[in-house]
């Protein structure tokens, strides 16, 4: 049973990761999962991805090159203000700019090295 795609998503990723693979298949496809997969490919974690449609809901394959230490969804979601990016820099990646935070915002998803002292959202995952 299904409770939080994204971390199932983010679990698959690390996994691959971690065994080495050179590319994995995730079950999930919503527009979310794809956002966060276009700021891993635009940060270079990830090659590329497609989506394959199945007729069933669909399924993303994924080309890893082995950038990713961690990734992980951030639960329960932070809403954080436009100045306060740094607090969670500090909470959750590793060191001062390394890794990427991804952030839901008025203006779309997009990394919070894109929207940092601009505009607040909701912290949704990291990678590093």
């Amino acid at each position: 049973m299904m409770h939080n795609p994204i971390a199932d998503v983010m679990t698959v990723l690390r996994n691959a990761e971690s065994v080495g693979k050179k590319e994995c298949i995730l079950d999930y496809t919503s527009n979310l999962i794809i956002s966060i997969l276009d700021i891993f490919k635009e940060n270079g974690y990830i090659a590329s991805y497609k989506v394959v449609d199945n007729n069933t809901g669909g399924k993303i394959k994924v080309e890893l090159i082995g950038m990713i230490n961690d990734c992980k969804p951030i639960v329960p979601r932070h809403s954080v203000k436009k100045e306060d990016y740094l607090k969670f820099e500090k909470r959750y990646l590793p060191a001062s700019n390394v890794g990427v935070m991804v952030v839901s915002t008025s203006k779309g998803i997009k990394s919070h090295n894109e929207v940092k002292g601009k505009v607040g959202g909701s912290l949704i995952a990291y990678v590093y």
